[in-house]
């Protein structure tokens, strides 16, 4: 061939540009540059045998490199394949032109072409851990082979092979890298024996071709492939598939559940979690791509409300982005999504039809990701809906143990309602704390679910109510107390009723409607934003009282309901000196509002404080006056 053919030819790209763009913003870092070239090496393979059904069982060799000088020139590292191969004119136009743009979206489509569209950005990766790049290659369709170097000041060359040294070559493709010696991303140690290896098993472990790897010192290939369990959970031995699932997650799994998504070509396992995740975290998914590892942190995989598996899976039809390291959101991504969701709901099913108890201790460690599902899936809910943990005023219980109580489910909204009244309520008619996540949303569909259950709402005011009033003859008594005693909580907007309930020894109960509790909310906001803040939400409430004026209604401010069983109370009511009652209501407000788990606001405080040093100062001898 013309001595020309070999004069260095430029890339058709700002080499510098285009590496900076691999390793800052599409790859994740250099150590990609090995997880590229088994990528092509399998495609070329692919080809191959799609051209030729007889060629041989496809195979990739990594020699790592070995620093026999300074420069490490003597040993590259080399990688060989047993592929397609290339002729002179596609080495030309691929391995040049690739990656002239640097728009995401250009660099997108070429991953979404055959193997010689993508063999050009995978070996352009090889610049982040290489000065110099030689590939060989001899074409499986014929021609001489060719030898093509490219260098990092974006030139290359290319030359033809003689016909012996074409006929000496095997068919595919070898590609040698020279290890960048200075710079940033220095990293010769990735192409040492070590990092090969852990790279090689790491990103090709389970590629349905032989990967070897050389040990340099002995020459010693290491196979790193070995059978997929995973893609197989139904005809895997349990004990192989749950110690393989203990590898994963770093602990045994609860169980294994199999995804078969035939409309993807995508199967794996999906490990059941054997203790609850931290709140609100989402489980990252394996995912390869026909055996190559795509990445170990894919989030979109799994539907947003199952955070208790942790999925491991290998597709052939879902499309990764141009990174290699994430899944493009499209509708075969939605369609595997929703098809994995109901492979979950298929095993929930199952284990409340066959495994009861079973069932009870998923429920018992993922109550919440059951609960979401629940919530909008009436098949499902129907299932589980009675092994379902609920909070109740007579303790933690399922609904099936609460319905055998009770004849009714009565709730409250909100967890601060539960905490107003849990301790007064009847305890032959107990209620059910319905502030939890999705707890009220499958308590009021409890009807629609379970023959014959009848559901109610209760309020605060309307359990106030219900408390048994004084008798007849303590009337007198107890309405001179309420108004003397909400005199005393009148700078702290809270109203005194009396009404008899259990147990005898709780005096007193605070109690507020949730329309009160953010007004109470509002002033406490107002008190502590600064500046113009605290008078807009000052604003706020007073426009809000405007649309609602106090009508004289005990629901619009908050209630301190005093227990007439109490000793304490009844005691009160006959008091005498007005210092020590005005600071035994103060006290027994104050004690009310800790006991609700409701914040103190400076006002109350304050009257902690007043009240807890005047209550001293009586016990020691001092007297109205000195106190006053």
């Amino acid at each position: 061939m013309p001595d020309d053919a070999r004069a260095p030819l430029p890339f058709q790209v700002d080499l510098r540009g285009v590496v900076d763009l691999l390793s800052r913003h599409i790859y994740s870092g250099p150590r990609v540059y090995l997880r590229e070239l088994l990528q092509n090496g399998r495609d070329a393979v692919a080809a191959r045998r799609s051209e030729d059904p007889a060629a041989p069982s496809g195979a990739l060799l990594i020699t790592p490199h070995v620093a026999g000088s300074p420069d490490g020139a003597d040993s590259p590292f080399r990688f060989q394949d047993n592929g397609i191969g290339l002729t002179r004119d596609e080495a030309a136009e691929l391995l040049a032109t690739v990656g002239r743009s640097s728009k995401r979206g250009d660099l997108d489509e070429l991953q979404r072409g055959d193997y010689l569209g993508r063999f050009g950005i995978g070996l352009l990766s090889c610049f982040m851990v290489a000065d110099t790049i030689t590939v060989r290659s001899r074409s499986a369709r014929g021609g001489p082979a060719i030898e093509w170097i490219g260098h990092t000041d974006g030139t290359f060359t290319i030359r033809e092979l003689d016909e012996q040294t074409t006929a000496a070559r095997p068919i595919g493709s070898e590609v040698l890298l020279e290890p960048r010696l200075d710079g940033p991303l220095h990293d010769g140690g990735l192409l040492g024996h070590g990092a090969v290896l852990g790279l090689a098993t790491s990103f090709g472990r389970y590629l349905d071709l032989d990967v070897d790897v050389v040990d340099p010192t002995t020459a010693t290939p290491t196979r790193v492939n070995v059978e997929p369990v995973f893609r197989t959970p139904a005809t895997t031995p349990r004990e192989e598939l749950l110690a393989f699932g203990e590898e994963l997650l770093g602990t045994r799994p609860f169980d294994a559940v199999e995804i078969v998504v035939p409309g993807t070509d995508t199967r794996g396992t999906a490990f059941v979690l054997p203790s609850p995740p931290p709140p609100g975290a989402r489980q990252a998914s394996r995912v390869y791509l026909g055996g190559m590892l795509l990445s170990e942190q894919v989030d979109d995989l799994l539907p947003d409300w199952a955070f208790f598996v942790r999925c491991i899976v290998d597709t052939t039809g879902l499309r990764p982005t141009a990174s290699r390291e994430q899944l493009v959101q499209d509708d075969a991504l939605e369609f595997t999504r929703e098809a994995i969701g109901s492979a979950l709901r298929r095993w929930i099913l199952d284990l409340a039809r066959q495994r009861p108890h079973r069932l009870q201790e998923f429920i018992g460690v993922h109550q919440l990701g059951i609960k979401a599902i629940a919530a909008h899936d009436v098949d499902l809910a129907t299932a589980v809906v009675r092994w379902l943990p609920i909070e109740t005023s007579a303790g933690t219980m399922t609904i099936d143990e609460h319905l055998s109580q009770a004849g009714v489910i009565r709730y409250t909204a909100t967890r601060d309602e539960f905490r107003q009244i849990a301790s007064v309520v009847d305890p032959a008619s107990p209620i059910v704390n319905g502030g939890y996540v999705y707890d009220q949303e499958i308590l009021e569909r409890l009807p629609s679910l379970i023959e014959g259950v009848r559901v109610e709402r209760v309020t605060v005011a309307d359990e106030l109510d219900n408390l048994e009033p004084p008798h007849l003859d303590d009337l007198a008594a107890t309405t001179a107390l309420e108004d003397r005693a909400s005199r005393v909580l009148d700078e702290v907007e809270c109203r005194v009723s009396v009404r008899r309930y259990r147990p005898d020894d709780l005096a007193a109960l605070y109690v507020a409607d949730p329309s009160v509790l953010r007004r109470l909310e509002r002033h406490r906001a107002a008190a502590v934003a600064p500046g113009i803040w605290s008078q807009v939400v000052g604003a706020v409430d007073s426009f809000l009282a405007e649309a609602k004026p106090d009508d004289g209604d005990a629901t619009t401010a908050a209630r301190l309901c005093l227990n007439w069983n109490a000793a304490l109370v009844r005691r009160l009511a006959t008091l005498d000196d007005d210092l020590v009652f005005e600071r035994s209501i103060q006290l027994l407000y104050v004690q009310a509002l800790l006991a609700g788990h409701r914040p103190l606001e400076a006002r109350d405080r304050r009257m902690l404080d007043a009240a807890m040093t005047d209550l001293i100062g009586l016990s020691v001898g001092l007297d109205d006056k000195e106190l006053r």
